[in-house]
């Protein structure tokens, strides 16, 4: 186990139910039965706060808890771009240019190929919300 993936997973602060959620989605990945719900607010394309929950891999955990931080004061568009680049990530020569994003690499990396279905997740379930 990566102690750099168990470092990301317990940093729990929007594993949370938002009160005021404006929109919701819901995935389970049928190969290995994780489950991720992902709770947004947004206002006027920007997304103001972000909550997880799952029952999922510490993989999938630390996935939502990167992908969290990063989507919060961000435009939907933007977010939906990187749920479209996210698997380039795997191939570790994909250069990142954004400085919000290289947090992403430690965990979405060649390394963690064989968990990339555990990985993306969170990133499926948000793709539904902000791709609208």
């Amino acid at each position: 186990m990566d102690l750099e993936v168990l470092k990301i997973a317990a940093d729990t602060d929007n594993n949370r139910n938002i009160e005021k959620k404006t929109h919701i989605s819901k995935l389970k990945n049928s190969l290995c039965g994780d489950e991720m719900q992902i709770e947004l607010l947004i206002k006027n394309k920007k997304i103001l706060d972000f909550g997880y929950q799952g029952k999922s891999c510490i993989y999938c955990q630390a996935s939502a808890s990167l992908l969290s931080k990063i989507s919060i004061n961000n435009q939907k568009e933007k977010i939906n771009n990187l749920c479209d680049e996210a698997e380039f990530y795997f191939d570790d020569n994909y250069k990142v240019s954004d400085k919000k994003l290289i947090s992403l690499k430690k965990l979405i990396k060649k390394k963690n190929i064989n968990k990339k279905d555990c990985i993306m997740l969170p990133f499926k379930a948000l793709k539904k919300i902000v791709s609208s």
